[in-house]
C-alpha cells in the first residue's frame, strides 16, 4: 500500500533523518520534501540556487539511507519578500523573487526529483496592499513559468476559502495553467469542485480535516506540513501522522484500500505526472 505525505520540511539542525525514519516505520512510502525557507542565504547571494541545491542534496541523502520515495518542490517562499524588503528596495526584491521563480522552473526541468514550483504565493498573515499586490504579481509570473515547464505550483497563502480557490484558478487561467495543476497546501477539507473550483487540495491531516474530507470523496492529498523545528517539535503535525491516520481509517472501516490508493497514489501521480511504482 502506498502512503504519501504531500508536504513536509526537514532541517539539518532538526531531526532530519530521524524524522524520515519515523515516517517509514509508521508505514509511509513516499513524501514531498518542500524546500525550507532560507531567507538569510537568499539575502547573502541574491538568488535561490543555493536553497534549491541544498533541498536536492538532502533528498539524495535520504535516498542513500532509506528505501523511500522522495520528491522535492522548490520556489521563493512568499514571506521571503518581507525579509528581502528590509535589505533591498522594492525593485530589487521583486527582481530576486522573480528570478527565484525562473530558477525553480529550470530546476524542475533539470532534476527529475523536482516535481513542482512551491511553496509560492503570498504571506499567510495580513500585509499592506502593496505587498499583497506584489505577491500576486510574483505568483502569476511563477504560474506562467510552471505552465512553460509543464509542472504544477504549490500554493502558500492565507486561510483557504472557496472564494480564494476561485481566485487562484482564475489566476491560473491567465497563466495558462490548468486548475488541477494548482495544489493548495494547508487546505481545509474543500474537496468538492464547487468548493475548490478544480484545484487540488492538499489537506492538513488532522483527524477533523481528514474525517470530513473522506465523507465528501477522495479527490485530495494528505500532508503534515511538518517543519522539523527543534524549538517546536512535532509542529505542524509529526511525520508519523499521515501513515497512522490512513491505517486507522482503514482498520476502522472508514476508508477502503481502493480509496486510500486514490488519495495516496492516483492523485499524486495525476497531479505531478510521476509514477510511484518505480
Amino acid at each position: 500500500m502506498f502512503i504519501f505525505d504531500n508536504h513536509l520540511h526537514l532541517r539539518r539542525d532538526g531531526r532530519f533523518l530521524d524524522a524520515v525514519e519515523d515516517f517509514i516505520k509508521a508505514g509511509g512510502t513516499h513524501f514531498v520534501l518542500c524546500q525550507y525557507p532560507m531567507p538569510n542565504i537568499v539575502i547573502k547571494t541574491k538568488n535561490y540556487l543555493d536553497c534549491y541545491n541544498e533541498t536536492l542534496k538532502m533528498a539524495q541523502e535520504i535516498k542513500k539511507n532509506f528505501d523511500v520515495g522522495v520528491f522535492i518542490t522548490v520556489g521563493p517562499y512568499p514571506v521571503d519578500y518581507l525579509a528581502l524588503l528590509e535589505k533591498f528596495d522594492r525593485k530589487k526584491t521583486l527582481e530576486i523573487m522573480k528570478k527565484g521563480m525562473e530558477q525553480a522552473a529550470d530546476f524542475c526541468q533539470e532534476h527529475k526529483e523536482c516535481i513542482a514550483i512551491g511553496e509560492i504565493g503570498r504571506p499567510h498573515f495580513k500585509v499592506s496592499k502593496q505587498i499583497f499586490d506584489d505577491s500576486n504579481e510574483i505568483l502569476l509570473y511563477g504560474m506562467k513559468l510552471a505552465k512553460q515547464a509543464d509542472v504544477p505550483v504549490v500554493l502558500h497563502t492565507e486561510s483557504t476559502t472557496p472564494d480564494n480557490c476561485k481566485e487562484f484558478v482564475e489566476m491560473g487561467i491567465k497563466a495558462g495553467l490548468p486548475a488541477n495543476k494548482i495544489v493548495k497546501h494547508f487546505s481545509p477539507p474543500l474537496i468538492l469542485e464547487k468548493e475548490n473550483h478544480g484545484l487540488m487540495p492538499s489537506v492538513l491531516a488532522s483527524s477533523k480535516n481528514i474525517d470530513r474530507s473522506i465523507k465528501k470523496g477522495t479527490r485530495f492529498m494528505m500532508e503534515t506540513d511538518y517543519i522539523d523545528d527543534p524549538k517546536r517539535p512535532g509542529v505542524v503535525l509529526g511525520p508519523k501522522t499521515v501513515p497512522k491516520k490512513t491505517k486507522s481509517l482503514i482498520e476502522n472501516g472508514l476508508l477502503t484500500i481502493e480509496q486510500a490508493d486514490i488519495i495516496h497514489k492516483k492523485n499524486p501521480e495525476d497531479t505531478y505526472n510521476i509514477c510511484l511504482d518505480g
